[in-house]
């Protein structure tokens, strides 16, 4: 769970100043920071092989513990996650996302390969007394959020046929999720949570992250209490513009149950096209409210691509966005609908 002692000091300058970071037995150089949010930096890094593992031509230290050799780098770079750890409740979410991280096995779900969680002198004043270090394969084509932004500047869009397969890899790697024994939620799936590979001649490569709010996706709501606990809950780690409506507005006797992904998933869906959520218009009006919005399953359609996408992607949002989570699909009916819709207007 740590890394040796001797690497303790050269973790935490590296990755504030640049520099080399060990993860267990396994070095790493920072290239450059990625990204960041909340808690968490995100940096790309190389790793370092030692001198004796270059003259024999074995295997990195990362090659050895990793089980599926898919996820080694052929350059050996990687994404490592850096996460400030301030207090107990934020040292056991962590925990919890490594936990839950390593339940699934699936190509459309980023894998974690490695992490260490250490123990830091606070700074004067500070409490901070743990960072976390998870690391993954790297992706540098960007979330389907940035493809997306990036393509509106453009006035681009995915073509129907690229729509439908990179919303068929998501439900693949959901469907793993949700055929557990117990079922898991996600929880929040958006574009910002996917990331993508483009690929010469074939549909871009989509891929599920961040299990941070992943949870089993089963809970029975009893009474008020329960109620607004699990909104509480949710308003931190279920995304507005994506989150489901039992989750604004939960009844004090409700089954929750994997189904509130699959509201997240036909918002993601609309947003594979339009590029945002079918409700976030909602956050522009004067007088509008995005839970309402929600809610009440109000979507507006924007004008789209010449030609247009096909009234049968429309519809198939309008299925999934259903109020009432009984008679929402499963993700198993979202399958074999998406693949029906794949033969029919693939090219």
């Amino acid at each position: 769970m740590g890394c040796s002692f001797s690497g303790l000091n050269a973790l935490y300058d590296a990755v504030n100043g640049g520099g080399d970071v060990w993860i267990n037995d396994n070095r790493f150089r920072v290239v450059r920071q990625l990204g960041e949010g909340g808690f968490s930096y995100v940096f790309l890094v190389k790793e370092v092989l030692a001198d004796s593992a270059s003259a024999s031509g074995g295997g990195s230290g990362l090659a050895k513990k990793v089980k599926d050799p898919s996820h080694l780098a052929d350059d050996g770079t990687y994404a490592m996650k850096k996460v400030l750890i301030q207090n107990t409740e934020q040292l056991e979410m962590v925990r919890e996302e490594i936990r839950v991280s390593s339940l699934f096995s699936h190509p459309n779900l980023l894998p974690l390969l490695d992490h260490a969680i250490i123990s830091v002198k606070p700074t004067p004043g500070g409490s901070r007394n743990h960072e976390a270090y998870l690391l993954f394969p790297v992706h540098l084509d960007g979330t389907l959020l940035d493809n997306a932004n990036a393509m509106k500047a453009k006035k681009e869009f995915f073509s129907t046929s690229d729509v439908l397969h990179i919303f068929r890899q998501l439900c693949a790697g959901l469907k793993h999720m949700h055929n557990l024994d117990p079922p898991y939620a996600h929880n929040d799936v958006k574009p910002g949570n996917i990331v993508l590979t483009h690929r010469k001649g074939q549909p871009p490569l989509a891929i599920l992250m961040d299990f941070g709010s992943a949870r089993p996706a089963r809970r029975q709501i009893r009474s008020r209490s329960e109620a607004l606990q699990l909104q509480e809950w949710a308003s931190e780690h279920c995304s507005a513009p994506f989150r489901a409506p039992e989750l604004w507005d939960c009844p004090s006797h409700a089954d929750i149950d994997e189904r509130t992904d699959i509201w997240s998933l036909g918002c993601t869906l609309y947003a594979i096209m339009y590029g945002l959520s079918p409700f976030e218009y909602a956050l522009g009006e004067s007088g509008g409210s995005l839970q309402l919005a929600i809610v009440n399953a109000q979507v507006k359609w924007p004008t789209g691509p010449k030609p247009k996408y096909p009234d049968a992607l429309h519809q198939f949002v309008t299925w999934m966005l259903q109020p009432q989570a009984a008679v929402r699909p499963h993700i198993d009916d979202i399958v074999i609908h998406v693949d029906k819709l794949i033969a029919k207007f693939s090219n």
